[in-house]
């Protein structure tokens, strides 16, 4: 059975032999990881090969740590975050007078970027991700609070912005589609440790019929969707089911109970995470990671529907031992 089969099998609730998995690393892990592991790094990215696109931040000359992307906003990595930082100021503080007007997708660097993620998978499961790409860009254009004030005070100018968010979303999956890639990630973070940042019921109004819409816009083409969202998301995941989710990601064993969760859900949803960085990975020793991701992995593989991996990007503040001791268990499987 080739990797990418393996993968595919996974994710249509087959069990397989060999358990896919991934690692990712935030840019100041990779800093300490790659010295340690040396030529084992190639074992990390093994089974999934990924892309994303969120906004391709790149730093401002004139503000060294500050970085804007294609839709304007300024992110500020000067702090402890230097992967993803912080919006400075909202380009939009006021939804209901407003005069910005989304960019047209750069098509060339997209095509530029997702033809040479197709070139290079290999035997690999070819992953492109699709970050901030609903509630997450209206609040890094509005600020969060605006957004979520909206939501409650002006709720039809914030239909009319996420409704040019999909707009431009749609067209950007229109062109990875073009390409030879398996599943579109999609990231949009809704879950905070208990329960929807926005509640179920906004959820439902705001978010998921656009979500919808661009799960369509990726089923159409034959290939898998995935969901990306941090949190406690347990009130959606039917609905999730319904409305075409194939996996979801991050699955945080802190938040949720995999036996109940994989009893429940498991012939719908497949899974990909499980091995806690908030908790696990960060605080405990080499000898508890490798108990608890056996118990993890032996749960959630069962009946196929599971990718083995951290909840997120592994951080700095993770020892190398505790990732060795994780990874030596999914290659255990292997």
């Amino acid at each position: 059975m080739s990797i990418r089969q393996c993968v595919t099998d996974a994710l249509n609730h087959k069990a397989t032999e060999n358990l896919p998995y991934g690692v990712e690393f935030t840019a100041q892990a990779l800093e300490i990881m790659k010295p340690y592991f040396g030529d084992r790094m190639s074992l990390m990215d093994k089974y999934l090969a990924y892309h994303e696109f969120w906004g391709w931040a790149e730093e401002m000359p004139d503000k060294p740590g500050h970085f804007k992307d294609v839709f304007g906003a300024v992110w500020n990595r000067t702090g402890t975050d230097r992967d993803i930082g912080v919006i400075d100021n909202p380009l939009i503080p006021d939804i209901s007078r407003r005069d910005y007007v989304f960019p047209e997708p750069d098509e060339e660097r997209l095509r530029r970027e997702f033809s040479a993620l197709a070139a290079s998978k290999g035997e690999r499961f070819a992953v492109a991700g699709f970050g901030f790409c609903m509630y997450e860009r209206a609040w890094t254009l509005c600020g969060m609070q605006n957004i979520l004030e909206a939501m409650v005070t002006d709720p039809e100018a914030l239909e009319i912005l996420l409704d040019e968010i999909l707009e431009y979303n749609l067209k950007v999956i229109d062109v990875i589609l073009q390409y030879d890639i398996d599943a579109i990630l999609f990231g949009d973070d809704w879950g905070q440790q208990h329960g929807l940042v926005m509640g179920p019921a906004n959820w439902r109004r705001f978010v998921k019929p656009r979500v919808k819409a661009m799960y369509d816009r990726v089923h159409a083409a034959g290939r898998f969707v995935m969901q990306h969202s941090c949190g406690d998301c347990r009130e959606i995941l039917g609905e999730l089911a319904d409305i075409g989710m194939d996996c979801y990601k991050t699955f945080q064993a802190e938040i949720y109970d995999i036996n109940e969760i994989k009893a429940l859900w498991g012939d719908k949803l497949a899974f990909w995470g499980g091995i806690s960085t908030q908790t696990l990975l960060s605080h405990a020793d080499a000898a508890t990671v490798s108990r608890e991701t056996e118990r993890i992995v032996n749960v959630m593989r069962r009946d196929g529907g599971y990718i083995a991996a951290p909840t997120h990007s592994v951080t700095h503040d993770i020892p190398p031992e505790n990732i060795e001791a994780m990874l030596e268990v999914f290659l255990k499987y292997n």
